[in-house]
């Protein structure tokens, strides 16, 4: 299972019936409850409704501490109608004697990262939660809402010119860590070792087929289309194509030697609904990925994870 089972991403912990009980267990043991943030208030404490007990995350607690300026205040106003993670911190009554729950999100995001900084190494694979989509990458929530990057470059071997080609905000994934910098609290991701090698991907297609492909990038010289977000093929010109639209294209030839797949565009075809990710790796730790085929003429195309010193 992937590494961060004891602390998922919000929104992906198992659904627990919450109540002033259970509330009382989460107080003695420090267990991490999680449910949906009602509403946030002028002094940015966050509601919380937990089984008819009225929960509130102060200020204060509501965002871990490593977030700083703008972005801490954007994300707690972005916490309202989300899922949330959260520990108990103390039970109290209200002036009319109802119970309360202070909470403190700021707590479950602190114990998941010593746990990520005590555990991760390079190639470990994680289960993440996209929540922001930026021209240079994606946002990945991998567990309590501690948010690591996954640069657009390590997204797939088929460049595309934004993340949200490949992604949507809210989407699961599958991801594993490139690196852990342990001083600056920071988790960096890839994604591209997941989706399977040359050969895996292009196992799937037979010259002589025709499928549908997506425009990647337009050269003079012709165009190239994804088949899968791992495999691309190179089609001649043809007029009036532009990355992102989807095409019939007929494979005239496949030579895993060099790495290249033959394509020729038959049509220009109507948009269509994105396809689920298909992953080759779902577990465990990549020590060393070859995406090029054993025979490939040049220098492998590899990927080595080194984990740090101790």
């Amino acid at each position: 299972m992937p590494e961060n089972k004891l602390y998922p991403p919000e929104g992906l912990r198992p659904s627990v019936p919450l109540s002033l009980d259970r509330l009382r267990e989460a107080l003695e043991s420090g267990e991490i409850l999680e449910s949906p943030v009602q509403r946030c208030g002028v002094d940015h404490t966050l509601f919380l409704n937990l089984g008819g007990v009225q929960g509130r995350i102060p200020r204060a607690e509501a965002v871990a501490p490593w977030i700083s300026g703008a972005e801490r205040d954007i994300a707690v106003l972005s916490r309202v109608g989300k899922p949330t993670c959260f520990t108990v911190t103390a039970l109290e009554a209200d002036e009319k004697g109802a119970p309360t729950a202070l909470l403190s999100r700021r707590a479950a995001q602190e114990t998941a990262m010593t746990y990520f900084l005590e555990r991760l190494e390079p190639g470990t694979v994680l289960t993440g939660r996209v929540t922001r989509l930026e021209n240079y990458g994606a946002f990945v929530d991998v567990g309590c809402g501690v948010v690591a990057m996954l640069p657009i470059e390590h997204i797939s071997i088929s460049r595309i010119a934004h993340p949200r080609d490949r992604f949507q905000e809210g989407q699961k994934i599958l991801t594993a860590v490139w690196s852990v910098d342990r001083e600056a609290r920071r988790i960096t991701l890839t994604h591209r070792e997941l989706l399977g090698t040359w050969m895996e991907n292009a196992s799937r297609f037979r010259p002589g087929e025709t499928v549908r492909g997506v425009v990647r990038t337009v050269k003079d010289y012709g165009s190239f289309i994804e088949l899968a977000p791992n495999l691309s093929g190179l089609a001649d010109a043809k007029e009036r194509l532009s990355p992102g639209d989807g095409v019939s294209v007929y494979i005239k030839s496949i030579r895993p030697e060099r790495m290249k797949i033959k394509l020729q565009v038959i049509e220009k075809l109507p948009p269509a609904p994105a396809e689920p990710i298909s992953y080759q790796v779902t577990d465990g730790r990549l020590e060393h990925w070859v995406y090029s085929p054993p025979n490939y003429e040049r220098q492998p195309v590899e990927t080595v994870f080194t984990a740090p010193s101790p």
